[in-house]
């Protein structure tokens, strides 16, 4: 049961990562930095439409108030003109105070809409430079993969492969993998051919695409010569992946399926290293 677990866990890490994990880091912080400097910058905008519309009805009122004194002049010409002159100079003073205040909040919207625009665009800018550099360098490898000469012989081509996963240049190895994959589907060395494109993806610290290689390997192929290190790989990914009982689990697997691997002595002495950590420490109650 555990083992069919295990299968489970391995088979179902579908590959949806595009970045490697450090540039996406890199890109989630530089998005949410520019995340939160857009929500300011709305929440000001708000902020500031709120305050134009709370100070119009003021102005509306005090443009009547100023109408009405105007068309009731003839009726209050009973009182002194210098009251009447005090009163009107008063409400033209307040509504010139409030059309000013109208003009400083329509101003700050103009200038919070020009830099949440700006903001945006610097977004939207930014990520597609990133995508636009990995789809460069995709385009790039299958080009480079396109000009090599295939070897006609399966060992030969698949020689090529981890060729050029050994010297760095993962999309090109990735590509001539798949393309074993699918031209030899049935061959045992299948199996080889998908756990180097699980460390082409584990290279990349792109842990999912790899399990599900790794996966293949130990489920499909576990006759194949790498067996034994796809379940130790697929530890240290579950490891990074903070799937501590999963990784145990692979290592003890390991140990069961190949107790004479040289993998299985490496799994040996992680799961020793793991028995050694102390349990931690039971937290106090409150008194």
């Amino acid at each position: 049961m555990r083992r069919l677990v295990l299968f489970a866990l391995l088979t179902a890490a579908v590959p949806g990562c595009f970045y490697p994990a450090d540039r996406g880091r890199a890109l989630e912080a530089k998005v949410d930095r520019l995340g939160a400097d857009n929500a300011r910058l709305a929440t000001e905008l708000k902020e500031a439409r709120d305050q134009l519309a709370a100070t119009q009805p003021k102005i509306d009122e005090k443009v009547a108030q100023v109408t009405q004194a105007l068309q009731s002049l003839d009726t209050a010409a009973r009182r002194k003109d210098a009251d009447i002159g005090v009163q009107f100079q008063k409400t033209v003073e307040d509504l010139a105070q409030l059309r000013g205040q109208v003009e400083t909040y329509l101003y700050k919207i103009g200038e919070l809409e020009a830099a949440l625009g700006k903001s945006t665009e610097e977004t939207n800018q930014r990520l597609l430079a990133l995508q636009g550099t990995e789809a460069v360098k995709e385009a790039e490898a299958r080009k480079k993969a396109e000009e090599l000469q295939r070897p006609t012989d399966k060992k030969e081509f698949l020689a090529l492969a981890q060729e050029k996963a050994k010297a760095g240049d993962s999309l090109i190895a990735r590509q001539l993998y798949n393309e074993f994959v699918k031209k030899w589907p049935k061959d045992a060395l299948v199996g080889e051919a998908h756990f180097g494109l699980g460390e082409t993806y584990f290279t990349e610290s792109k842990c999912r695409e790899a399990l599900f290689e790794y996966g293949k390997v130990v489920q499909d192929f576990a006759k194949t010569a790498s067996a034994p290190d796809a379940y130790l790989r697929s530890s240290d990914c579950f490891q990074k992946l903070k799937m501590k009982e999963e990784s145990k689990l692979a290592l003890e697997e390991l140990v069961k399926s190949y107790p004479k691997s040289d993998a299985a002595k490496t799994a040996k002495t992680k799961l020793a290293d793991l028995d050694k950590k102390p349990a931690p420490a039971p937290k106090k109650g409150k008194k």
